[in-house]
């Protein structure tokens, strides 16, 4: 199965075509690919066949800060590559001419853009993704070369362009001669050496109406940054509870980037040898399950999953099971990470033996807090108005486009544990009696438009409320039949949204990060690199409850 990419179409937030690059044959154009992809529905696919141009057509998309990136090809290729080669133009971009990427940003550095394009897919088949060594092929112009160029004198004089045989001027540059990390770029150089590793995990949990975990998936990524001089050569170790097996049952599904050493890890899961590139890059990614196993399944609930807050949706109340509410618990529990006082500072070492220890936040030792604490309540169409909205904590609205009800606790507010309530009243559709205008004894002569007050209405209808207050098994009945009416207008579901600093999940933790001396080059004497590792947990409505 061959990989050909066609072409690659970039469009504005007004539809205009800004950028058209085309690599092989004769794809269609930009202007008859944007109707096609915009007849269907949002949110609409990210690989869409297209059977009616000539030839039939696979068209790749990708939204980014407002931009659409659009691809095609015509013969079988495998759609997971396409899609990652338009997610690597987006990061090259960024790297190149800033983030984020805006149009105006693409316009204006159009020449840059047509190196960077040319240089990682060649005649459809991708070449070079790697932004560091990229820096070496493309000429990105500086402040005097526009200066020249913009009154139309060449940026580079002819004297300083090389002159002679290829062979004397690979004698008189003999780097070039020598291999290459295709993704760290020569002769890197920092007056602060650093290393910082961030790991990232999100949750995505659901949750059964009695609390049982349905699936708990934890997705964690771990970046570094690098900014170090020569070519150094690192040892990131990981752990986690329970040891190496605690650790080898905790990631599942590993990703890495080039640079790491896969026999490395094969030998000693929990080791990543690799040298990196310079600046910050995505080093791994892993999965977590936090499911528990099949005999202890029956015995768990959300407190078991060890998650800072969980939610509970309790519906019908009310005498006529209009209110719902919203029962949200807060933990200050965070296993395995450390408290304050326990939380050391980071460990700064030049040698191989040196290890960072964790730091919390922007490397302070404050414990892990619960921060940006938002639930949403999903309601049905049906569902009118929600009024009598009463929080013990934060603040709550409802947003009647969309149907939902946001409740945002603040950090203060969060930080205390406990249970915070949420209760709310639904209104449904109108009914016959909500339209009745004579029901409540007043009356609007349509001839004359006359405010009419009628005695007669007040008279008859005292003996017919007197006579339903006596009937307690009418009211009974109506109540009932009431509830029932409510009952489809209940919430049905509510996820939270939340982030944590300096804990994980899934209990994975940097144990040490090492720098090889022997096999690390250009280092420099005396050099004493910092070392920061940073944690951080969030949920993007992953938490969900079903009700």
């Amino acid at each position: 199965m061959s990989s050909a990419i066609e072409a690659i179409y970039i469009f504005n937030q007004n539809n205009d075509c800004i950028l058209e690059h085309v690599y092989r044959s004769r794809p269609p154009s930009p202007r008859t690919l944007l109707p096609l992809y915009q007849r269907h529905a949002k949110p609409r696919p990210s690989v869409i066949y297209l059977p009616d141009v000539n030839p039939p057509t696979v068209l790749f998309s990708l939204l980014h800060a407002n931009l659409l990136f659009l691809s095609t090809a015509s013969t079988d290729v495998e759609p997971l590559f396409i899609l990652e080669f338009l997610h690597r133009v987006i990061d090259v971009f960024e790297e190149f001419i800033g983030a984020p990427l805006l149009a105006n940003k693409i316009e204006n550095s159009y020449d840059v853009v047509a190196q960077l394009l040319g240089e990682m897919c060649d005649a459809g088949s991708v070449c070079n993704t790697e932004p560091n060594a990229l820096r070496d092929d493309v000429d990105i112009p500086g402040w005097m070369d526009k200066l020249l160029g913009g009154v139309g004198l060449p940026g580079t004089p002819p004297s300083s362009l090389p002159t002679g045989s290829l062979k004397q001027q690979l004698h008189l540059n003999p780097s070039a001669t020598s291999p290459a990390i295709p993704w760290r770029r020569a002769n890197v150089r920092h007056t602060s050496n650093e290393l910082y590793v961030d790991i990232l995990e999100t949750l995505h949990v659901t949750l059964a109406p009695s609390g049982r975990p349905l699936a708990a998936i934890a997705n964690g990524s771990i970046a570094f940054t690098s900014k170090i001089s020569g070519v150094p050569d690192l040892l990131l170790t990981l752990s986690a509870s329970g040891g190496k097996l605690g650790l080898e049952k905790a990631i599942d599904l590993p990703v890495f980037h080039p640079c790491v050493r896969l026999a490395r890890w094969k030998e000693r899961p929990g080791e990543l040898s690799f040298i990196p590139p310079d600046g910050k890059f995505v080093l791994a990614g892993y999965e977590v399950d936090l499911m528990p196993s099949i005999h202890d399944l029956k015995s768990w609930s959300s407190t078991s999953l060890q998650l800072p807050v969980s939610v509970e949706v309790v519906k019908s109340l009310g005498p006529n099971g209009a209110d719902f509410e919203i029962r949200l618990a807060l933990h200050n529990t965070f296993p395995g990470a450390a408290s304050a006082s326990q939380a050391p500072r980071p460990a700064i070492s030049s040698r191989g033996s040196g290890r960072s220890t964790p730091v919390f936040g922007g490397g302070s030792t404050a414990a892990p807090t619960l921060q940006d604490v938002v639930v949403t309540i999903l309601v049905p169409n049906t569902v009118r108005n929600i009024i009598d909205l009463r929080a013990s904590r934060g603040e709550a609205y409802f947003t009647a486009s969309e149907n939902v009800v946001e409740w945002r606790l603040s950090t203060k507010a969060a930080a205390s544990t406990g249970t915070a309530t949420l209760r709310c009243t639904v209104i449904g559709p109108l009914t016959d009696e909500d339209t009745d205008g004579l029901a409540n004894g007043f009356h609007t002569d349509s001839t004359t438009d006359e405010y009419d007050e009628q005695q007669d209405a007040y008279q008859s209808l005292a003996p017919k409320l007197v006579k339903v207050a006596s009937t307690r098994d009418q009211q009974e009945s109506q109540d009932q039949r009431k509830t029932h009416l409510n009952a489809p207008l209940m919430p049905s579901s509510a996820s939270i949204s939340f982030s944590v600093k300096g804990w994980l999940a899934s209990g994975i933790k940097v144990d040490g990060l090492v720098i090889d001396t022997r096999k690390s080059k250009g280092l420099g004497e005396g050099v004493k690199p910092y070392k920061g590792v940073k944690y951080l947990t969030v949920s993007r409505k992953g938490i969900e409850t079903r009700c």
